[in-house]
């Protein structure tokens, strides 16, 4: 089998990472290309992953039409080159309409029901869409729901084990408290027109959490110098050892509070929408992640969460009993890939 695989996002490489090497190892070529966004070439690079970076992101709604006219364009011409059987992506429109355009299906990874826009440009020339079962819409293709996170494909315990060494090698000890912050440039599709975390709810959160422990500051954008001090130390494909031995996690970030919760990390998350996805109603409901949508009450949670000893146990015994209840998404994808390309 030839496979196509679009990352478009930090957050795809972590998704399909795993399934890639496993597809390599049983004898299937597999072409990866990529997109510069934030840390995305970065965490190939740290992963050993060969790709081909057809595009840059850019700023304002023309910036982005450009930017994905020319990216479909040379993501054609490659395809036709690579001759795939199968194109393996997350919610993209340019790999749907090359691999249709080819007469080869597209496998898509889905799990944000308030896509809008994108979800009903992609969708159509889709063959397969996967979704985690708690996902609440029914989609116009063939649709297979899995039990689980995208974020389980690389944090399962069959994918990954934290390594608190690797940590104290960047001076990070994990018996020490800590909490992790998490700020995205709210310039995704199904962001757009939202505001993350304010200034100065972000200042009080690391005034209140600095009483507990260190405070590490990731950010998509970059750091105002008044919190350029709470860089994390280690490198972008390091951050989830950080995660999992932290105290506390809190942002605006969906992905990252998904991975805190299935580390067994106490998540908050501030949701900026004026609506909630499945994937959280389940994880909410597991306790798992608590989202609000006034910041100011996300602060007062992630607080007091780190003020309280016992928190983290009580989310390692309900980490527990979620992964008794879910699949291993990486094995999943790898099944149905090849099942597609038959």
């Amino acid at each position: 089998m030839r496979l196509l695989v679009d990352v478009t996002h930090p957050a795809h490489v972590h998704l399909f990472r795993n399934a890639v090497e496993t597809l390599r190892r049983r004898g299937h070529e597999v072409r990866v290309v990529a997109r510069e966004k934030d840390v995305t070439l970065d965490l190939l690079s740290a992963y050993g992953i060969e790709h081909t970076s057809l595009s840059r992101a850019r700023s304002g709604a023309a910036g982005t039409l450009r930017e994905w006219t020319g990216r479909g364009l040379r993501l054609l011409r490659l395809a036709r080159r690579f001759d795939p059987d199968v194109v393996l992506s997350r919610l993209n429109p340019t790999a749907a309409y090359v691999a249709s355009a080819l007469g080869v299906p597209n496998v898509v990874f889905h799990d944000t029901e308030v896509a809008g826009l994108l979800d009903r440009v992609t969708l159509p020339a889709a063959a397969v869409v996967a979704t985690p079962a708690a996902f609440d819409r029914e989609l116009p293709t063939e649709h297979l729901r899995y039990r689980g996170f995208h974020e389980l494909a690389y944090l399962h315990p069959a994918r990954f084990e934290p390594d608190a060494d690797r940590l104290r090698a960047y001076g990070v000890d994990p018996d020490d408290p800590y909490a992790v912050v998490r700020l995205v440039a709210m310039d995704a599709h199904h962001d757009r027109g939202s505001e993350g975390l304010p200034p100065e709810t972000v200042r009080r959160l690391l005034d209140g959490l600095a009483d507990h422990g260190e405070v590490y500051v990731s950010s998509e954008s970059p750091l105002p110098e008044a919190f350029a001090g709470h860089a994390p130390p280690v490198p972008v494909d390091a951050i989830h050892d950080l995660l999992a031995f932290a105290d506390c996690y809190v942002g605006d970030s969906s992905t990252m509070a998904t991975e805190a919760a299935v580390l067994g990390t106490p998540s908050v998350r501030y949701n900026p929408l004026d609506r909630e996805m499945g994937n959280f109603e389940q994880l909410g409901e597991a306790g798992l992640v608590r989202s609000h949508y006034d910041p100011e009450i996300a602060a007062d949670s992630a607080l007091e969460l780190a003020a309280d000893p016992e928190a983290g146990r009580r989310w390692r015994r309900r980490r527990r009993r979620l992964l008794a209840e879910v699949v291993d998404p990486t094995a999943f994808a790898v099944a149905l890939v090849e099942e597609v390309a038959e």
